[in-house]
């Protein structure tokens, strides 16, 4: 096997395409409703546009949210409300259908994938669609060894790579990208305070079932000895996601990465997503122009890793439950755009602003000549 090139992306990712998107601005401003009237919607609709390579835009048909799993040994510190190694009840909750993410998954008519890199489970648990990229099991605790080893870090960015190539020849049109994990919010915290130099306690959130200020000081304690490790390693994003990042974060930034060279556009759910989505930005600078932020989440360190891509949440709902259940909410919002930007009627020619106004002052002109 060819060693993994992460420069390669660079050249591969190219940004949705300009001259499209500039079309779809003109087709735009030709609408009926006025430029300006629908809001964001008539950006969603023209980043939507782009990334389709199609005026008008064509409907969101077969979304998929697609959910990267696993546990983080830096869960024994007791820095999340859930057990260690309880990952596993949480993706049996989203493959039974009783969890939120699951609930509005059916709600909306969008199929569900599950992805175990790193669950602390028996593999026969789960069924084997489920299980078959599994790397290791439950990744390593971060504030003294390493999340994974180099050669589990290489095969974990290859499957989700593989995972993204997977729903781009399957027809998949968008993905709805969350993580299923017990102590990932810590590992994120970690990710995005090295890359934006930050201290631990600017990006350690309380996660999404809100721990105490016990718990969350001992989180923050873990994120700064994490934060050792990872700044020496920071000039390689593979070894930075080995060092303290996981199987299934750095799966989800391998999956993102790929969906970008496939043009497949992704929204992003919380903290843990965004993270993965910063590890990428670092790899190819082009690569969040094919993300969207689907929701703010209310974590400290998703906000940081937003702001830093400039990506703006199309939602404030507060949802930190994850699972992708705050991005899923996001999914009406861009097929509400998509339908605008291709169904509402065009003026006619003659109601044109533009065309008006001259035609308005010709009349005037005339008539004046003949007061004259």
């Amino acid at each position: 096997m060819d060693s993994l090139q992460l420069d390669d992306f660079t050249d591969l990712i190219e940004r949705p395409d300009g001259g499209v998107r500039r079309d779809a601005e003109a087709r735009r401003e030709r609408l009926a409703v006025s430029p300006g009237a629908l809001g964001r919607l008539d950006e969603l609709g023209e980043w939507l546009a782009a990334a389709q390579g199609a005026v008008p835009v064509r409907p969101v048909e077969r979304p998929k949210l697609v959910l990267f799993a696993g546990d983080h040994g830096i869960a024994a510190l007791g820095v999340s409300r859930r057990p260690e190694g309880g990952a596993a009840d949480l993706v049996r909750a989203v493959l039974e259908g009783g969890s939120p993410a699951a609930v509005l998954a059916r709600r909306l008519d969008v199929p569900v994938r599950v992805v175990d890199l790193a669950l602390d489970c028996d593999p026969d648990t789960f069924p084997a669609e489920v299980t078959r990229h599994r790397v290791r099991r439950g990744s390593g605790r971060i504030d003294v060894e390493d999340a994974l080893t180099a050669e589990e870090a290489e095969a974990a960015f290859r499957a989700g790579m593989a995972v993204a190539d997977e729903e781009a020849d399957s027809g998949t049109d968008l993905v709805v990208l969350g993580d299923v994990s017990v102590g990932g919010t810590t590992a994120a915290a970690v990710l995005v305070a090295a890359l934006c130099g930050t201290d631990a306690s600017v990006v350690t959130g309380r996660g999404g079932e809100a721990i105490d200020d016990l718990a969350w000081m001992r989180k923050c304690a873990a994120v700064r000895d994490a934060l050792r490790r990872a700044r020496p390693v920071l000039g390689d994003q593979l070894e930075l996601l080995a060092t303290v990042g996981g199987a299934d974060l750095t799966a989800m930034t391998g999956f993102l990465l790929q969906c970008a060279v496939r043009k497949l556009p992704v929204i992003l759910d919380g903290v843990v997503a965004a993270a993965c989505a910063l590890v990428g930005q670092r790899v190819a600078f082009r690569a969040p122009d094919w993300w969207l932020a689907g929701h703010d989440s209310g974590e400290p360190g998703q906000a940081k890793a937003l702001d830093r891509m400039a990506l703006e949440p199309l939602l404030a709902q507060g949802v930190r439950v994850g699972e992708g259940a705050g991005a899923l909410l996001a999914l009406p919002l861009v097929r509400s755009a998509a339908a605008l930007a291709a169904e509402l009627p065009e003026r006619p020619e003659a109601e044109n602003p533009r065309e008006s106004a001259e035609a308005a002052e010709a009349t005037e002109s005339a008539e004046a000549a003949e007061s004259a």
